[in-house]
């Protein structure tokens, strides 16, 4: 059986072809209000549905965030599992916005959740917290590179409660091996680095963009939490989720001056920017932002 195209191979088609903007799927009550529609499941299916159609040959990336379907228990899962799938017939990437993290099977079973391919909520990639070590991650990152799926790691979020745990210095000892000295957000992405370049057998197999990128926010300073942009550039390249586009504050312009060396590998995340112009207004307002994000990064 032929090895499956990888995250990182697909994702590197989609910049090519689609571009780097990434919408998120974010059914909050007052946006689901605001379309017209009810806050339940059928809602937020409907709601979900008529963001992939403005999206789908538009741009190239999704993102639902998984805790507004959530909200609904069972139904809200299975308005989800309609989305996602929807989505992907659509030929959109889908990264599950989950943010898992634990420790063994109980990691290995969200990875599975989210990962395994013909699952109900199968993506293409899904975010993951590693505050228990990289380390712990081990079953979903051996399933993403077995399935051809991605993860994306939190690194630096934009949220100031981060800040002081984030820019923590590592310690000597346990996994960190050479890490130590540095920040916690910096030890995360060298790992990260050190996954994708672990990929494949020999240099010249490996792919342009790698499977498991790396969480910063479109506010974050990178050089204040040490991360080593340069380092992420080099092939296979580490790619960044970027969320805070838009109402958060972060504009396309600043996007090469904030990103760097890494800033080509970008996945440039707007939500409510891109929602608030509702059901008659998304198809438009999603080209408008493709079109100037491209030009930003042309």
């Amino acid at each position: 059986m032929a090895e499956p195209r990888t995250f990182g191979d697909r994702l590197a088609a989609t910049f090519a072809t689609r571009g780097h903007l990434c919408v998120g799927i974010d059914p909050h009550a007052w946006l689901l209000e605001a379309w017209g529609l009810p806050d339940d499941a059928t809602g937020l299916r409907e709601f979900g549905l008529r963001v992939v159609e403005a999206a789908a040959g538009r741009i190239g990336i999704v993102k639902p965030q998984v805790a507004f379907f959530e909200r609904h228990g069972s139904a809200g899962f299975a308005a989800l599992e309609r989305v996602v799938g929807a989505a992907r017939s659509a030929g959109l990437l889908v990264i599950a916005d989950a943010k898992r993290g634990d420790l063994g099977s109980t990691v290995d079973a969200y990875g599975q959740a989210w990962l395994t391919p013909g699952s109900p909520l199968e993506a293409d990639a899904m975010t993951v917290n590693a505050y228990q070590g990289v380390g712990t991650l081990a079953g979903p990152i051996a399933l993403a590179r077995e399935a051809g799926k991605g993860l994306l790691v939190l690194a630096a979020t934009s949220n100031a409660e981060a800040l002081p745990t984030q820019t923590a210095i590592l310690a000597p000892g346990g996994s960190n091996g050479g890490r130590a000295g540095r920040t916690v957000a910096a030890g995360i992405v060298d790992e990260v680095i050190g996954l994708n370049t672990t990929t494949a057998p020999d240099a010249a197999a490996s792919p342009t963009v790698g499977s498991f990128g790396v969480v910063i926010g479109a506010t974050v300073d990178p050089a204040r939490f040490g991360i080593p942009l340069e380092a992420m550039a080099v092939a296979p390249a580490t790619p960044v989720l970027a969320p805070g586009f838009g109402h958060q504050g972060a504009e396309f312009s600043g996007l090469r001056e904030r990103y760097g060396a890494v800033a080509p590998f970008v996945i440039a995340s707007s939500s409510r920017d891109v929602l608030s112009a509702g059901p008659s207004g998304i198809s438009e307002a999603l080209l408008r932002q493709a079109e100037e994000l491209a030009s930003c990064l042309g």
